[in-house]
């Protein structure tokens, strides 16, 4: 049975702001692991965070030769708090209760995953993890999530200059793009909900966040008036954890490809980069990226799957999705011989071992720019060479 292609459709992602109670942990989630890795490139994490009402609980577990106190580590979180901009009623970096449950991995788990002997390190879970790459956008994403991060990072960026000191750190978007022959034309709806201080009005918020829209949507693209809906409840004083809890990896699909590809059984954030959730995906995204960079297709879909303890890859899938003009069987073969794909491998080639991730953990882990300290080093696309050079 084949799979029809859809040329005509209407399709819609959405991102969620730093300052939102689930992001707000990843933030937390993240920063942690940054700073275990800046002590000992080798340290494994799995940091959950939890937020609500005057309340931040962190559990998991860690191994590294780095040490970080309980104390150090609710330092590291109520920074992370104050530099999303939280300073509310029932919600402030200053008096926040932090505490911290963080213990030693499982000695289970290391036996299973670490290199040993003649036994190559192996993946820290099993499981199968997706990337993607299309040319809607420059950085070869799809355009409904680029567009709804740029819009939350551009009202974000002047929040914390103080040009938009009237919003709140909480904040969602949605949008709906019209596709016509497999291309995104115009934006059919947009949504916006944004923290605002009391005594704004709707049409007051409407008309903060109106030029942020325009400027981030190409020319032309901008919604009927009708459909652009900015705090459609009326009123959004009360956000954050005050508003809702808050939980460690519950937005990802916000962190990939907003719906427009598949996304694998795990999260990212907390987790350091021998697991195969948060590495293997960052691969599989710089794969399609640089296959599609090299015009092999206009996009492209590469799963991979693990097995816990196991050094390689249980299977490689590549799909271009009908806009490939090199077979699928090439470009599988192709990776295996440009990019050692075991989790040793990964860490080595895209440098993952550094403090880098707390800088992923809002407005999405694709389509950055790469960071000249190696931030974003997933987003090159250096493989373009060398699989010009397999495939010709």
């Amino acid at each position: 049975m084949t799979t029809e292609i859809l040329k005509n459709f209407i399709f819609t992602s959405e991102s969620v702001a730093e300052g939102h109670p689930d992001k707000l942990c990843d933030c937390i989630s993240d920063a942690i692991v940054d700073a275990y890795l800046a002590q000992d490139p080798y340290s494994r994490t799995a940091v959950e965070t939890v937020a609500t009402t005057d309340y931040v609980g962190i559990i998991g577990e860690v191994r590294s030769s780095g040490t970080l106190s309980h104390d150090q580590i609710k330092d590291i979180a109520r920074a992370t708090i104050k530099k999303i901009g939280y300073d509310q009623d029932g919600f402030s970096w200053k008096t926040v209760n932090i505490d911290c449950r963080l213990h030693a991995q499982s000695a289970d788990i290391a036996v299973g995953v670490d290199a040993a002997g003649n036994k190559d390190e192996g993946a820290g879970d099993q499981g199968i993890m997706f990337g993607f790459a299309c040319t809607e956008t420059p950085e070869l994403m799809p355009a409904p999530i680029h567009y709804s991060h740029a819009i939350l990072k551009a009202l974000a960026d002047d929040r914390h200059a103080g040009v938009l000191s009237m919003l709140g750190p909480d904040a969602k978007s949605q949008v709906t793009l019209e596709y016509v022959n497999g291309k995104p034309v115009r934006a059919r709806s947009i949504v916006v909900s944004t923290q605002h201080n009391d005594g704004l009005s709707q049409s007051d918020v409407k008309e903060i966040v109106r030029p942020y829209v325009h400027k981030i949507l190409p020319e032309g693209w901008m919604c009927d008036e009708a459909e652009f809906y900015v705090n459609p409840t009326g009123r959004f004083v009360i956000g954050g954890p005050v508003g809702d809890s808050g939980l460690t990896g519950r937005k990802i699909i916000v962190d990939t490809y907003g719906g427009a590809a598949p996304h694998g059984g795990g999260a990212f954030s907390g987790k350091d980069p021998t697991k195969v959730d948060r590495s293997a995906a960052y691969v599989a995204r710089y794969i399609a990226k640089n296959i599609v960079a090299a015009g092999y297709a206009e996009k492209c879909l590469i799963q991979l799957s693990y097995a816990i303890g196991v050094a390689h890859p249980i299977s490689v899938y590549v799909n271009t999705l009908e806009t490939g003009n090199v077979s699928e069987t090439k470009l599988a073969d192709a990776i295996g011989k440009v990019i050692d794909l075991s989790p040793r491998g990964i860490r080595t080639h895209l440098q993952l071992n550094k403090p880098i991730y707390a800088r992923t953990a809002s407005y999405g882990h694709f389509g950055r720019a790469p960071d000249a300290d190696g931030g974003f080093s997933w987003e090159k696309t250096d493989l373009v060479e060398a699989l010009r050079k397999e495939i010709g």
